[in-house]
């Protein structure tokens, strides 16, 4: 990222556009200094990212930060608000390639992962709680300016599509509270190929355990029928607590609004997609009439988080196979401890057997 020379010129004319454009990136929120990082962007740089974070500060974007009160004041005076709706995934489950498939249709704005919505999330957390940083009061207040943010289109722009990062999916009822009209896709696998998945990744050691602490919080407000703690778990069993978590989290999103949020199996998706992807775009109000022509889209061949990299649903099925012998005794291993836990806690089961009433179409 580049910062201008004259700084207070640079946030004086993002405010002066932030109303009425999504050129203005609220990219970043740091409630300890109460300000707000705005980035100058355009419709070429939101298509091409993969991740709305820190790998947006290339060379050549510009950006300052800015009082997070002048902000909520420019926002309040928003004049293109389009409709905004939401992608909550499991992680790795094909989101970004919907993102992606989305992004090809007439008048949809596509938003994959912005950071913000992270630290929405990490702050929600700690709501009422003694350590909060901010009053429940203010994190309602955040909450309203970032919506008020990511609703901004272009004068062609139908109609806005976030995708959550997986973990930000804890914070989509408070979203879809604060938009009565916005609706949302949960995208999912089963627990195998999803273990699979997951162990398949070069970095799954470093992901697992990076995430597991927050996992393992999460999983502590549905069940105290914890066997181990996190550190004496396997990597399979890693893999099984990102599942259970995620789904957890998807199933209850659905329960507090289900006439609102769609639920996909990715292998669903790619076992139908002019099917699947007409059920998608009639959920969130879209033309339906695009769903063929997405389902022969040049995304299908591309890797939808590096789409200079070849990708496909065969190349998929074959690394899931390879997973399958390369890891299967730590497959079996994430398996046995659902079923452990399941068989202690009714609430686990009832998650674990939503899941599969929903992959057998039931």
């Amino acid at each position: 990222m580049v910062t201008p020379p004259d700084v207070p010129a640079m946030a004086e004319r993002l405010l002066a556009r932030l109303p009425g454009s999504p050129d203005v990136l609220l990219h970043q929120v740091d409630a300890v200094q109460g300000t707000v990082l705005l980035l100058d962007f355009n419709r070429a740089r939101y298509r091409a990212a993969s991740f709305l974070d820190d790998r947006v500060l290339v060379p050549g974007v510009q950006g300052t930060w800015v009082p997070a009160g002048e902000v909520s004041a420019a926002l309040r005076r928003s004049t293109a608000a389009r409709p905004l709706h939401f992608i909550f995934h499991a992680g790795h489950v094909g989101s970004t390639l919907l993102s992606r498939l989305l992004d090809e249709v007439d008048g949809v704005l596509g938003l994959r992962e912005p950071v913000a919505l992270r630290t929405f999330a990490d702050a929600a957390d700690t709501r009422g709680r003694a350590d909060a940083l901010l009053a429940p009061a203010q994190l309602d207040g955040l909450l309203g300016t970032l919506v008020t943010a990511w609703q901004r289109g272009y004068a062609d722009t139908q109609a806005v599509v976030l995708k959550a990062t997986s973990s930000a999916s804890r914070v989509g009822v408070p979203l879809l509270s604060a938009l009565p009209a916005a609706r949302a896709i949960t995208l999912n696998l089963d627990a195998e190929p999803y273990l699979a998945t997951l162990l398949a990744g070069a970095n799954a050691p470093l992901d697992l355990r990076g995430h597991g602490p927050e996992r393992m919080r999460r999983l502590l407000g549905y069940t105290q029928a914890i066997d181990r703690p996190l550190y004496a778990l396997s990597l399979g069993e890693q893999a099984a607590l990102a599942w259970l978590v995620e789904t957890a989290t998807l199933q209850a999103l659905q329960a507090a609004a289900p006439a609102r949020v769609l639920a996909v199996d990715f292998g669903g998706l790619l076992a139908d997609l002019p099917g699947t992807l007409a059920r998608v775009l009639a959920h969130l109000g879209l033309d339906t009439a695009q769903a063929g022509r997405l389902a022969a889209s040049p995304v299908l061949t591309q890797y939808a988080k590096s789409p200079e990299h070849a990708y496909s649903p065969a190349l998929r099925a074959q690394l899931l196979d390879a997973a399958r012998r390369d890891h299967g005794d730590e497959i079996r291993r994430g398996l046995a401890w659902l079923a452990r836990l399941a068989q202690a806690d009714a609430r686990i089961a009832a998650v674990v057997a939503a899941a599969a009433r929903r992959q057998a179409g039931g």
